[in-house]
């Protein structure tokens, strides 16, 4: 499809002569380096918060309008096959929109496996059928993370050449910030997974040989009344009590023969 079909333009910056011949930009590198410490020390203590601490960064050490975060969900189907999990910026209200599989800057980008420059025109968010700025100036790259594959962008809203060649570097590094920031959070829900489902274990494990003991000193109970009693609404009430907790007690053993479905515990 085209430009004028789609609104979109991707460009893969290998190739791109035009991106290539821009005048660099002054960055701050202490700004840089601040920014770097900031997501080190999310990544290793608040892996929960790293995603949205990437978009944030980026937009301060590339000096874009908006950065955002994408990743692939196959089974949603087509229409929602890419979903924004970061966003900061201009666009931060666009952060769990979900994007279709076409047209899509993020699948020509996984596609070729490379930086893109890419612009969006108002076309693009008319097929999409949402109100947006449009994208003058852009760098999305990809990121994988065993088996999830995404993209993290910057872009500016109205500058035509907001970024260059040392931005394309430094979103690279982003990127593979990304593809950590994804595995981290996945043994991060593991772990708690893990430890929920011990926990719960060993509450229902207890909490069952807590209530089994009572229900068999009662059963217990319950067959010397019926055994000894003298009247017929003793020995029947006797009777139902040995029952009811004689069903009790089955439904306990089945308790703990049961095994746990971690989703159900997470849930």
């Amino acid at each position: 499809m085209t430009v004028e079909e789609t609104g979109l333009e991707v460009v893969d910056t290998r190739v791109d002569g035009a991106f290539a011949a821009r005048q660099l930009h002054t960055r701050d590198a202490a700004m840089q380096m601040e920014g770097l410490r900031r997501l080190s020390h999310a990544l290793l203590e608040r892996p929960e918060t790293i995603l949205q601490e990437l978009v944030q960064t980026a937009i301060q050490l590339c000096n874009a309008d908006s950065a955002g975060i994408s990743i692939e969900q196959p089974e949603m189907g087509d229409e929602a096959f890419y979903k924004w999990v970061a966003a900061s910026g201009e666009y931060s209200a666009f952060i769990n929109a979900t994007l279709p599989r076409y047209p899509s800057a993020c699948g020509v980008c996984l596609e070729r496996g490379h930086a893109q420059h890419f612009t969006v025109t108002p076309k693009f968010f008319e097929i999409l059928g949402v109100e947006a700025s449009p994208v003058t100036d852009g760098i999305l790259l990809p990121w994988q993370s065993e088996g999830t594959r995404g993209t993290i962008f910057v872009m500016a809203h109205g500058r035509t050449e907001a970024f260059d060649e040392n931005d394309v570097r430094l979103m690279n590094m982003l990127a593979d910030f990304s593809a950590m920031g994804i595995r981290q959070q996945k043994v991060q829900a593991k772990l708690i997974v893990q430890e929920r489902a011990q926990a719960a274990t060993h509450m229902a494990n207890d909490l069952a040989h807590k209530i089994n003991n009572p229900l068999q000193s009662l059963t217990n109970t319950a067959y010397l009344m019926a055994a000894g009693a003298t009247t017929v609404d003793m020995q029947t009430m006797g009777r139902d009590l040995s029952a009811e907790i004689e069903r009790l007690s089955e439904l306990v053993r089945q308790l703990l023969a049961l095994p746990f479905d971690k989703k159900t515990i997470v849930s």
